[in-house]
Formats: structure tokens, sequence, C-alpha cells
């Protein structure tokens, strides 16, 4: 006995994939739409830490995530020239039998958790918008923009920062930008490449990279808000380009591997936390929908899969969706998330003020709180 028979997902992001997957696995007829064409056809890279890869082994695409990413146990910091400062091990949030970090392409990741869905018994349509969302006590009617219309007993708004149903639900939330833009770019990886290495300081506030694959990684470099709107694809790409020059080791290989322009983003830091229940009725809000943060401690899709996983952890193991329910689901997840959303902001903090803060203590906390089940 599950607590609902059917639900509508908006959203085939990690978060609305991570619960489809998870609901249909239990039996449960779930239905996602997804305002894009192609499920993670953009995207660049991320980093997905260890209890990031605890949901997914459970998910049952812990394997495919294996071949196609890139696993390693430790990060360095170095200097713009190069120079490594020190070597650490990083922490092994999902236990010892994960590695403590992979990186992936992201639209690899997206690939995996959907023929994973589709593969359970998820129906998943792609370019179809949610246009009305009207709710009872014992339902929720959605409506989409290919005319369709669909009662569920329930719908999990996981469309993102700036969720549809977030506002269809009269959710009040500002999302504030925290100063930082950040250039992404996805490009070969020289065989120096084996972790995460990162330098704070220089011409950008952090310079770092991650391995994605075999021969691939993704680079980022963290610089002050700007508006970069105007700049055509090349543009953007010599901007980038630019202010990699001032980065050298390994950053000498990439910059020159930095040449399509299709591959670089630019986006800004923001965050926002939804400060109290994250449903309203038979709706409920998570990944970016309810919570985001900057990536400086690269748990953004950490934190969305959790959701996913205790959502459906509760939705399968209780009969009824009720307030006790509702409660559990606050209690297991609200504070966890604060803790990373507030510990992401006050990294960035500290970076645009010149501070070094208490980095290892903020760290050390945020860990021995993460290394626990969600």
């Amino acid at each position: 006995m599950t607590a609902v028979g059917s639900a509508g997902i908006i959203g085939a992001g990690i978060a609305g994939l991570g619960v489809a997957i998870l609901l249909a696995e239990a039996g449960v007829p779930v239905d996602v739409i997804e305002t894009t064409a192609a499920v993670g056809a953009l995207g660049s890279g991320v980093t997905l830490q260890g209890n990031a890869l605890r949901v997914l082994r459970r998910l049952g695409v812990w394997e495919g995530i294996a071949q196609a990413g890139y696993a390693f146990d430790s990060v360095g910091l170095r200097t713009p020239d190069g120079a490594l400062l020190t070597e650490m091990p990083d922490a092994r949030l999902g236990g010892p039998d994960l590695p403590a970090t992979v990186g992936i392409y992201r639209p690899d990741l997206a690939r995996l958790l959907l023929d994973r869905a589709v593969e359970l018994g998820a129906k998943v349509r792609t370019d179809v918008r949610p246009v009305s969302l009207e709710q009872d006590d014992r339902g929720v009617d959605l409506g989409c923009s290919d005319g369709t219309r669909a009662r569920y007993d329930l719908v999990v708004g996981a469309d993102g920062v700036r969720s549809w149903t977030r506002d269809a639900l009269g959710v009040p939330l500002r999302t504030d930008p925290v100063g930082m833009g950040i250039w992404r770019a996805f490009a070969k990886r020289p065989a120096s490449v084996t972790r995460t290495d990162l330098c704070y300081g220089g011409a950008a506030y952090i310079a770092g990279y991650c391995p994605t694959g075999e021969d691939t990684l993704y680079a980022y470099l963290v610089e002050d808000a700007r508006n970069r709107s105007t700049l055509s694809p090349d543009e953007r790409l010599a901007t980038m380009r630019g202010l990699a020059e001032h980065y050298h080791g390994a950053w000498d290989e990439i910059r020159e591997n930095l040449t399509d322009p299709s591959r670089v983003h630019y986006t800004w830091f923001e965050w926002h936390l939804v400060d109290g229940p994250w449903h309203r009725g038979r709706t409920v809000l998570i990944g970016d929908a309810a919570h985001c943060c900057p990536p400086t401690m690269a748990q953004g899709a950490a934190q969305a899969l959790e959701d996913a996983l205790v959502l459906a952890d509760l939705l399968t193991t209780r009969d009824t969706l009720d307030e006790d329910l509702w409660s559990a689901f606050t209690a297991r997840r609200f504070d966890r998330a604060r803790t990373v959303v507030e510990g992401s902001v006050q990294m960035c903090r500290w970076l645009r003020a010149g501070e070094q803060g208490d980095l290892p203590g903020l760290l050390g906390r945020v860990h021995s709180l993460l290394v626990e089940e969600p």
C-alpha cells in the first residue's frame, strides 16, 4: 500500500526523474512533463559528491554513472601559476564503498535517469508546459499546453529555480543573487587532470576544473556578477579564454582546448529557500523549486536527489497522504537543506570580502551532517 495511487511530476531534471524512478518502482503510475524539447540536452558538467552517489545507487543507475563519469577521492589547491599548494583527501559522504566524488557530463546523467524512469514504466512527455493546477482534498487537476488534463493524487513541482508550480501555488519567495557569476565550459581533458583542483584568488575568485570522463572535463571561473547577456557566443568564448589567461599549469592546455562557443555558459550565483512547509495541499516542491544555492559546496544535485529519495520513501511506506507525512518530510529535509544553502552562501560572502573565514570548521559541520542518511 502506498500513500498515493498516481503522481504527476512537473520537471524532468534530477529531482523530478529521481522521484519518478522510485514511485514507478513501487508500482505508482507516474506522468512526467518537461517544458524543453529534449531532457538534459544542455549543460556542461556536474560534480556528484558521495551523498548524491548514495541516492543514485538506490535509483539503480550507479553502474552507468561509474562507467560514464570520472571518480576521484581528493582535491587539490593550487596557485594561479599552477603550483600545487596541497592535496587533501575528500570526504566520502556516501560511505567507504563509494568514491568521494564523481564528475560527469550533465546530459549523460540526464540520459541515465530518463532511461531508468522509462524502463520502470514512468511516462515522460517533453515540450509540454503546465498551464493550470486546481486541487481539492482528494486530488489535483493538472492542465497542460498540449490540451491534456489529468487528475492525480499528488503533483510534484520539480521545475527549477523559476518554478511555475511555486508561482501557481502562491508560495512567497525571493531569489537573491550573491554578486558572483560563473563561466563554465566543457572541453577535452588534459592527462594531468585527474581530480578537482581549485585556485582561490588571482583574476577570478575561483578557478577550477573537474574531470567528467575518459577524455573530458568541465572548467569554471568565478568573477563578479556582470551582465554578459549581450555577448555573442564567440565573444563569450573569447571572454572566458581571456580570464583563463591568468591561470597556468593544466589551465594552459585547457585554455587551448576551449574552441567551441556552444560549450561555454555564463550564469549568476543565486540562492533561495522556501521557509516553512514545501507543500500546499496535495502539491509539493522539491529540488531547486524549494531551495537553491551557489555551487561552492557542490551540493545542488545531491540535495535535489535527497529530496526525491525522502519524498518517495514516505509516499511508498505510508498509507495516507496526511499532515503526519508532510511533517515527517519537513523534519527530514528542511534543516539539512538550509544548512547547505546557508553554508554555500557564507563561502561566497567570505570570498567577496577577501576573508578566509573558518572554512574547515564550516565544511566539517556540513559534512558531519551529510554523511548521515537523509
